[in-house]
């Protein structure tokens, strides 16, 4: 069985329900309370050291780190998240660098409200959010500029796998996004898909003492 240690609203665990998702892997999701430190307990530990999520136990052997369980995911199921030719592979791994690298750890929440509290509340959680969201998403609008209907090409890869929770967070904190027409017109047509859609946290939910 394929297990899923999850936090509903994580931008890495959400990556990774759209992979398995998408390449029709059914699994068992396990909630992770973050806001109650389950993350922390030493059972969590010992699947994943750095105490985050996701981490997933497939194939008898239990992964970490988002980007690193699609590909893994890619090879083993040939799931296609990763274009063949090396250009194209370069230019999907680039984007999804862009977001999971460049943007998620800044705007990670941990990382926002040690701000808030250090500053003495002179910047908040939703300050730091709209001083780096929209900065980073206009990085990738000019990384994805071109046709198609995914981030490159006609193809979803895991540059559109990255790009979806992202978005959801600039929603979160209200980033007005209008002037970035690639980044919208890509979303509209992920959204449209089932595999995308019952992904998202809505569907997923919090987990019952959160």
């Amino acid at each position: 069985m394929t297990v899923l240690y999850d936090y509903w609203r994580s931008s890495a665990a959400y990556r990774v329900r759209i992979a398995l998702n998408l390449a029709g892997i059914a699994y068992e999701s396990v909630p992770v309370n973050l806001l109650t430190g389950a993350h922390r307990t030493s059972e969590h530990l010992a699947r994943n050291p750095q105490g985050l999520v996701p981490a997933l136990e497939i194939d008898g052997q239990t992964f970490t780190q988002s980007l690193a369980i699609i590909e893994y995911l890619d090879e083993t199921r040939g799931a296609g998240f990763l274009p063949q030719e090396p250009a194209a592979r370069a230019r999907a791994r680039a984007t999804a660098y862009a977001i999971a690298m460049e943007i998620h750890p800044v705007c990670n929440l941990r990382v926002s409200r040690l701000v808030a509290e250090r500053s003495g509340g002179a910047m908040s959680v939703q300050d730091w959010m709209e001083a780096f969201l929209p900065a980073g998403l206009a990085d990738v609008e000019r990384l994805i500029a071109g046709e198609g209907q995914f981030c490159h090409g006609d193809h979803l890869s895991i540059a559109d796998i990255c790009l979806v929770p992202q978005v959801f967070n600039a929603r979160r904190y209200g980033i007005d996004l209008s002037a970035m027409p690639r980044i919208c017109a890509v979303m509209e047509r992920l959204e449209a898909l089932e595999p995308v859609a019952a992904a998202h946290p809505d569907r997923v939910g919090p987990p019952p003492e959160a």
